[in-house]
């Protein structure tokens, strides 16, 4: 029991910080991205569910048996069965845990409600300045009258893909389909919402134990998916051209661009895009094994332990 909350404080750092890190820059996410993208899920959740392990067994830790054999919250009581120091240092850990749930929860509203203004204000805007008039491509495509290439997407119940005069301009019809099709691709996956909740968990771990790789990472792997999706349509060489025109595409806070700084990168993949199954089940069992084996390993002897205490 002593040991359950340093191994799950151990975990939730080791998951926050060097494992991200370490992950960052292996190069077998290309390969396999939708792979890699679990495997990274994994390990926010149980980074989360470390911190939150951690809280509750020190929790329990606190819970020193009274005279009637009952768990008792007395801090006296506490200090003579643990002594002052360990005490101290258990009700640090565990208002910590407090602290991490308690803007994690912050995070996760904060970043929804913000995103969500901003993306309805926007939505707002390019519906009032689409110049697509009456031979609109489609229903959920609008047009800027901007010169230079722009193409992103804003998802929601009411979503939209954005493109600029630039980009028709640019582009040839494959080109635009392929453009399209890979925006379209993040709206249907709902790419938007991963990235929501892996920016909430970075903000609710201090910034001495996160790790901002993770968001790069995971930024890069839902673009190399919905590369893959536009390629099932057009094939690697229409996308490739369009992704070079949109290279310097920006998009509003809340929308997904086409373009960005991983350009050259998903470029240079496309020529060699085959997925390797052996990672791709590594990884996947990897993911399992990031969430179960702590599981079993240190949680349940510790909610045998606290049931003891309960009821002894």
């Amino acid at each position: 029991m002593n040991a359950t909350a340093p191994v799950f404080a151990g975990l939730a750092l080791l998951l926050a910080g060097p494992a991200p890190a370490l992950l960052s820059r292996a190069k077998w996410p290309y390969r396999t991205p939708r792979a890699a993208l679990v495997l990274w899920q994994a390990i926010a959740l149980a980074a989360v569910l470390s911190a939150f392990g951690s809280g509750l067994a020190i929790a329990a830790e606190l819970l020193v048996p009274g005279p009637d054999g009952r768990p008792t919250t007395s801090p006296t009581r506490e200090i003579d069965a643990l002594g002052l120091p360990l005490w101290l240092a258990y009700v640090f850990v565990f208002a910590l845990t407090l602290l991490v749930g308690g803007r994690l929860i912050f995070s996760i509203v904060r970043v929804g409600v913000h995103t969500r203004r901003r993306r309805a204000r926007h939505r707002m805007l390019v519906d009032l300045l689409d110049q697509s008039g009456p031979h609109r491509r489609a229903a959920d495509i609008r047009v800027l009258a901007a010169t230079e290439p722009i193409a992103y997407c804003l998802p929601g119940l009411r979503r939209r893909v954005v493109i600029s005069e630039g980009t028709l301009r640019s582009l040839d019809d494959a080109e635009v389909t392929a453009i399209v099709s890979h925006e379209r691709s993040h709206l249907r996956a709902r790419h938007d919402l991963v990235l929501e909740a892996f920016t909430a968990v970075h903000e609710a771990f201090p910034r001495l134990v996160r790790s901002r790789a993770a968001l790069g990472s995971v930024k890069l792997l839902i673009e190399l998916l919905a590369d893959d999706s536009a390629v099932k349509v057009t094939g690697p060489a229409p996308l490739a051209r369009a992704l070079v025109a949109c290279a310097k595409s920006t998009a509003p806070q809340g929308a997904l661009a086409a373009g960005g700084p991983t350009t050259l990168i998903r470029i240079q993949r496309l020529g060699d895009r085959m997925g390797d199954l052996r990672v791709a089940t590594a990884a996947y069992l990897g993911s399992i094994a990031i969430l179960v084996v702590p599981t079993l390993a240190v949680a349940v002897p510790w909610l045998v332990e606290l049931s003891r205490l309960f009821h002894g």
